[in-house]
C-alpha cells in the first residue's frame, strides 16, 4: 500500500537526518527551518511547501527531489508512471512528479513540474557539499527565472542551465500554465 505523500516526506527527512547523525537541533541550524516545524514533518502533521523543503534540502545536503523518494527503496531501473508520486505546494501550488527511479544509484535526478498561471517560487539557495547541477526544460508555456540577479524568460523548448549556488526565483507571470522538466545532477546521499 502506497503511503501519502506527506508520509513519504516524513520518512525520508528522518531517514536522512538519522543517516547524517543529525539531531533536531543540529537541521534546525543547518537549515533555517525551526526545530518544531521539523519535528511536525517528521510526524507527518505538516503540509510543508516547497521552500520549507528546499531549506531542508539544503541543511541535508541533498537536492530537493531526493525528499520525495522513498526511505530504502529497492534500487530498479525503471520508474513506471503509475508509481511516480506528486505532490503539490500548498504555497504555489504546483504540481511536482518525481519522474526517475526511487533508489537507483544514479547522479541524475528528473521531475516534471507543472506551473500555475501567477505562481511565483523563490528559494533561498544554499551551496551545498558538492556542486548540484540544474537544468530546467520548458516543455509547455513560458517562466521567468531569476539566478542571483540574472533573469532568464523561458519559453516552450527553452533550457537553463546552472548550478545551484545562489536564490533562484520561478515565475509565471501568464494567465496559462507552464510545464517544465528539471533535471538535476548531486552527489547522491549515502
Amino acid at each position: 500500500m502506497e503511503t501519502g505523500i506527506n508520509e513519504r516526506i516524513a520518512a525520508r527527512v528522518r531517514d536522512l537526518r538519522d543517516k547524517h547523525g543529525l539531531s533536531l537541533e543540529a537541521l534546525a541550524e543547518a537549515s533555517g527551518v525551526s526545530r518544531s516545524m521539523i519535528s511536525l514533518i517528521e510526524r507527518a502533521e505538516s503540509n510543508p511547501t516547497a521552500v520549507l523543503l528546499e531549506k531542508l534540502a539544503t541543511g541535508l545536503g541533498v537536492s530537493l527531489a531526493t525528499l520525495f523518494e522513498m526511505p530504502a527503496a529497492p534500487p530498479a531501473p525503471v520508474s513506471r508512471r503509475a508509481d511516480q508520486i506528486e505532490w503539490r505546494d500548498p504555497g504555489s501550488g504546483y504540481l511536482r512528479r518525481n519522474v526517475s527511479p526511487d533508489g537507483f544509484p544514479s547522479p541524475i535526478q528528473i521531475v516534471e513540474v507543472i506551473f500555475p498561471a501567477g505562481a511565483r517560487v523563490a528559494y533561498e539557495t544554499a551551496a551545498r557539499p558538492g556542486v548540484t547541477h540544474q537544468q530546467v526544460w520548458v516543455l509547455e508555456g513560458t517562466i521567468q527565472m531569476t539566478l542571483g540577479e540574472e533573469r532568464f524568460e523561458l519559453c516552450a523548448g527553452d533550457c537553463l542551465a546552472m548550478v545551484l549556488d545562489r536564490p533562484i526565483t520561478y515565475h509565471n507571470s501568464t494567465q496559462s500554465p507552464a510545464r517544465y522538466c528539471v533535471v538535476i545532477v548531486a552527489p547522491r546521499p549515502a
